[in-house]
């Protein structure tokens, strides 16, 4: 089982990255997928879930950011709009095990962690 995260890099404030989730080992409509992020000095942070047709957003994020899947692809994808300083972070994905859908953010539920993708927002 792998998850390869790619797609971070340097953007000005409101504009665009689309991150990109690949796995490899196993079915992703099979699991429910995160995305995190982790800011120097703060914690990991749950920023978008998707699984079995519902998707689910951190306030933070919530109209900006857009979760997707091409399950022909075995890839989930996070689509960010008017990027904002505060959201510069390491972003990682992560498959979880079975969860409760409310329990989507917490770290300890996911089971396999792709290795990160730096994204910067900065003028």
């Amino acid at each position: 089982v792998q998850l390869q995260a790619s797609g971070g890099g340097l953007v000005q404030p409101g504009g665009s990255l689309r991150l990109s989730c690949a796995a490899s080992g196993f079915a992703l409509d099979d699991y429910g997928i995160g995305w995190f992020r982790q800011a120097p000095g703060k914690e990991r942070e749950g920023v978008s879930f998707i699984n079995v047709g519902r998707k689910f957003y951190a306030d933070a994020v919530k109209g900006r950011f857009t979760i997707s899947r091409d399950n022909a692809k075995n890839t989930v994808y996070l689509q960010m709009n008017s990027l904002k300083p505060e959201d510069t972070a390491v972003y990682y994905c992560a498959r979880a095990a079975r969860l409760p859908f409310s329990l989507w953010r917490s770290p300890p539920y996911y089971t396999y962690w792709g290795q990160g993708t730096q994204v910067t927002v900065s003028s």
